[in-house]
């Protein structure tokens, strides 16, 4: 498929319509549309419900970037929960995909926040890096929740049976499965989406009436169930791969069963398992 994008970088106001990978930012994106040029931090701040609080109850807001922090308390993660400032880079892809995922995903976003803040402070006289950090910087950046009714579809994707799950079953996958995009580095590579573009999945199980329900719903309901997934100690061993390209709608190449006969990139079960994923 033709990349329609020119370099990333370039202010792209109908981003939101480009790709289903999209959707959960689709309300948002529309609301940008009438920008000509990359919004500033003001244009950022003025999205912002008051409502959205960090975990320890602070006012959300974007800034610029301070220099390297010479204190704990001004590190990127501890600096959002204790003060609820969000440093942020203008004109900067990456960035912009957090602010949009703390508008759409707040509650979530704040867990994760808070998690981060905890292990920080585990390790703030000294000591390396805690593991757990990694876990949650891996869904913060790359992260995917799968929502279904049907145990089955799901146990497809955890024994990697990518051509049964995408093509077989496709449309018990299209009725009682969605695919929501977490992950801000992804809604990033989406601009330019590349066969071997993965995600980390966190499946949730609910009610066939989910999908019955307006997309905002789906979607509001859906950041409440990932805040109390890592607010219970994290699922980080629960993490599963996702091939992006291979979900139904999300790439113009899957509408052809041999699309999933590419092993280097619907690979097989591991026979030893990450911890993470």
């Amino acid at each position: 498929m033709a990349n329609p994008f020119p370099a990333a970088e370039t202010w792209l106001p109908g981003f939101a319509t480009s790709s289903p990978m999209y959707e959960p930012l689709a309300n948002i994106g529309w609301s940008l549309e009438a920008l000509e040029h990359w919004p500033d931090l003001d244009a950022y701040n003025a999205l912002l419900d008051p409502s959205i609080r960090t975990a320890s109850g602070q006012c959300l807001r974007f800034v610029s970037q301070l220099g390297k922090p010479l204190r704990m308390e001004e590190k990127y993660e501890a600096r959002i929960y204790l003060s609820g400032e969000v440093q942020t880079r203008i004109e900067n892809w990456h960035d912009f995909f957090n602010a949009l995922v703390w508008l759409v995903f707040p509650r979530a976003k704040a867990v994760l926040n808070a998690c981060h803040f905890e292990a920080i402070a585990r390790t703030a006289s000294g000591g390396n890096r805690d593991k757990s950090r990694d876990a949650l910087t891996l869904f913060d950046e790359s992260g995917v929740v799968i929502l279904y009714s049907d145990e089955s579809l799901a146990d497809l994707i955890r024994d990697f049976r990518w051509k049964e799950l995408f093509w077989a079953r496709r449309l018990e996958v299209s009725s009682n499965m969605r695919f929501m995009v977490f992950g801000h580095s992804l809604y990033e590579k989406a601009l330019k989406p590349y066969i071997g573009l993965t995600g980390k999945a966190l499946l949730i199980k609910v009610g066939a009436d989910y999908f019955n329900q307006p997309s905002a719903t789906q979607v509001s309901k859906a950041d409440e169930m990932i805040a109390r997934a890592f607010d219970k100690n994290g699922p980080y061993a629960c993490l599963r791969p996702l091939p992006l390209l291979g979900v139904p709608g999300w790439w113009a190449g899957n509408e052809s069963p041999d699309f999933y006969e590419n092993t280097g990139y619907f690979r097989p079960a591991p026979v030893f398992k990450s911890k993470y994923f």
